[in-house]
């Protein structure tokens, strides 16, 4: 059975979600953070894609970023991950694979949906109990977008910028929005997307995707169809 194309709207952002293979470590020491972290600065710009959140677990990424094209997606990942692969096989002295198949995606609606995700991405070291607080997580993206840390290849989106009309009050909302925890029906709806490669956001967004890309972008009804 062919494999369900993946949703991609130009100008849309994306959730993605890379695994280590058998939820295995994909990251083994600092350097490997470091690497992957310049390479997807270098893959971005490269490929046409904007990066506005991140997270690096031991075993898995997200990120949140927009494709500049249809293709620029599945170029990104691709390039960064068979780079980070030979890296990986080369210093470890391992062969085979890495990553656990295909990435994970789904498109998101830009407002108040991409701005859950970026809370979903930068807290998630928090839920899994590696820190108390996202900004003792060196991994992420959370210095950059709630504490103004340098961070060359990070763009905000729209919803981020709306946040206030200068650096410090964005900041600032920033700080406060990520101080709640996302609702566990929230995060599960998030889970449910990505993973299954369907569409976040409001019922008409959803129709609107549908409707543009002629297919459904929702988990469709069990048992077999009328």
């Amino acid at each position: 059975m062919p494999r369900r194309a993946r949703i991609v709207l130009p100008d849309v952002p994306m959730h993605v979600i890379q695994r280590g293979n058998n939820k295995q470590a994909c990251f083994f020491r600092e350097t490997d953070y470091s690497l992957y972290l310049e390479w997807l600065g270098e893959s971005a710009l490269k490929t046409g894609c904007q990066i506005h959140a991140y997270v690096l677990m031991t075993n898995h990424v997200h990120l949140l970023i927009t494709a500049l094209s249809p293709d620029s997606a599945g170029h990104l990942m691709k390039q960064l991950g068979q780079r980070y692969v030979q890296y990986i096989n080369r210093t470890y002295r391992r062969s085979g694979t890495l990553w656990e198949g295909r990435y994970r995606s789904c498109l998101v609606q830009s407002d108040r949906y991409a701005l859950c995700c970026y809370r979903y991405i930068e807290l998630n070291p928090v839920r899994a109990r590696i820190v108390e607080h996202p900004a003792e997580y060196r991994w992420s993206s959370y210095r950059s977008n709630a504490l103004g840390e340098r961070n060359p290849f990070i763009q905000p989106l729209s919803a981020y910028e709306a946040l206030g009309t200068n650096s410090c009050q964005r900041e600032r909302c920033y700080r406060e929005l990520l101080s709640t925890p996302l609702s566990s029906e929230l995060t599960e709806e998030i889970r449910g997307a990505t993973n299954g490669n369907y569409v976040l956001g409001t019922e008409q967004f959803q129709q609107r995707v549908a409707s543009t890309l002629g297919r459904r972008v929702v988990r469709g009804a069990p048992g077999r169809p009328a």
